[in-house]
């Protein structure tokens, strides 16, 4: 049996599709075990944010080709919002305030 792969700090759970392709591509695996518990936690907490599940499958696809490549972290990742242990930086502030608005809430 296959061990799982290790996750982040605050997603303490996998989510299966970012498992199967962890699983099944040894250089997306090294770069996984190699990056840091925060860094793990960024790319779960990315794929899982998605609204859309075409966005998710993309997210999944990119999340595969990126780790392959060595990619530490998800691009242009404002990071993840479940973080309890630092405030939210005033640029994250302002982007989740213009989304807000975008949305109506």
């Amino acid at each position: 049996m296959k061990q799982a792969p290790p996750v982040g700090t605050i997603h303490d759970k996998l989510p299966k599709d970012l498992e199967v392709v962890l699983l099944r591509n040894k250089a997306v695996l090294a770069t996984w075990n190699d990056i840091t518990p925060l860094a793990r936690n960024e790319w779960i907490c990315w794929v899982e944010n998605a609204k859309l599940n075409e966005t998710r499958t993309r997210r999944i696809k990119r999340a595969e080709e990126e780790l392959s490549e060595g990619t530490r972290r998800p691009c242009c990742w404002m990071g993840c919002i479940h973080r309890t242990d630092k405030d939210v930086s005033p640029s994250v502030q302002w982007v989740l305030s213009k989304d807000k608005a975008r949305r109506g809430k």
